[in-house]
């Protein structure tokens, strides 16, 4: 049976290939958003959209409904449309089985299924995937985001260096809907005929200091720039709300984690590095590599004992009683040191 991806559904949608049934659900709504307003938007003509557009709510509507307009046939159109939104909401999800035995082939049926998944231990979730395309999209890893914020500047023919990709993945996180929007601003505010979007821009209009932030200060870590390190954790200092410190050490963890995994690389190249990490490309590899060459492997396994520790100082525990701003001074001290 062919597992569906956000990429191979949208690649068949723009060869308009249309299948009569899709379940879109998971922990990730932006690709159910976007399938959902694709089909809405590219199925019909706008004239045909005016009676061959359905779209139900899951709260306000009843499985039978959806069932009895799905049976319908189009109106002076090739198909019709029937979409389902909030489809988590609605009851007897089950009694569609019937309807999946033999699904109008002149209608495509919508679930857009949001915050989670449909029980796949159900029999119902087999009956899906049988019928028509299942996506169930999982949040994705810090590690991904660059690899999705490159894909969706590309699709806007726009392009970024790799400071930009983590600024932008380090301010928003993996909260891909309002990823999205944000990069559609700075789309909207660059200058005509310009197509790179800068750490300038995205500190005017999304607010991150180009210069003091946990992308620069992981910068400075791996130069063993003390002194750049040190003005960047007193502007963290300054502004704490801005500069959470359980984010900074979340992210400084996970690239000396990636350090630490490095070592055991057969091939110390940046594609043999990135190939044994499982990255999908080399992007931020050559960092690994200078780290490993400013780093014994012994201090960076120290030094994952001591952010461990700092997070644990940062939450009450070891019988802490110093502010954040000392704690990170600190680990700074050590890890230069």
């Amino acid at each position: 049976m062919a597992k569906y991806t956000y990429e191979t559904i949208l690649s068949e949608l723009k060869k308009g290939v249309y299948h009569p049934v899709y379940y879109l659900m998971g922990e990730e709504s932006f690709y159910t958003d976007r399938i959902t307003d694709y089909i809405a938007n590219n199925a019909l003509n706008e004239i045909e959209r005016e009676f061959n557009l359905t779209v139900f709510y899951g709260i306000d509507t009843n499985i039978d409904d959806v069932i009895s307009s799905a049976r319908r046939y189009p109106m002076m159109a090739e198909r019709q449309v029937v979409i389902v939104k909030e489809a988590q909401m609605i009851k007897n999800i089950d009694q569609l089985s019937n309807y999946l035995k033999m699904p109008q082939p002149s209608t495509v049926l919508v679930f857009a299924h949001k915050n989670g998944s449909l029980d796949k231990r159900k029999k119902i979730a087999t009956e899906l995937e049988r019928a028509g395309v299942v996506l169930d999209s999982k949040r994705l890893r810090d590690d991904q985001l660059p690899a999705f914020i490159n894909g969706y500047l590309r699709e806007k023919s726009l392009v970024a260096d790799n400071k930009t990709f983590q600024m932008l993945a380090e301010s928003i996180g993996a909260d891909l809907s309002r990823m999205a929007g944000e990069i559609d601003k700075l789309f909207i505010a660059l200058p005509d005929g310009a197509n790179a979007i800068t750490p300038e821009l995205v500190e005017e209009h999304i607010g991150i200091s180009k210069e003091f932030n946990n992308f620069e200060l992981q910068n400075a870590l791996i130069h063993k720039d003390i002194y750049k390190a040190n003005r960047i954790i007193n502007y963290f200092a300054q502004n704490p709300k801005k500069n959470p410190i359980q984010l900074t050490l979340a992210l400084l963890f996970s690239f000396f984690s990636n350090v630490m995994m490095a070592y055991y690389a057969p091939e110390k190249s940046e594609r043999g590095v990135a190939e044994f990490l499982g990255l999908k490309s080399v992007w931020g590899v050559k960092d690994y590599l200078i780290a490993m060459r400013n780093y014994k492997a012994m201090h960076v396994l120290e030094i994952l004992h001591l952010i461990r520790l700092a997070d644990a100082q940062s939450k009450g525990a070891e019988g802490n009683q110093l502010p954040d701003s000392e704690i990170m001074r600190e680990l700074m001290y050590k890890i230069l040191h």
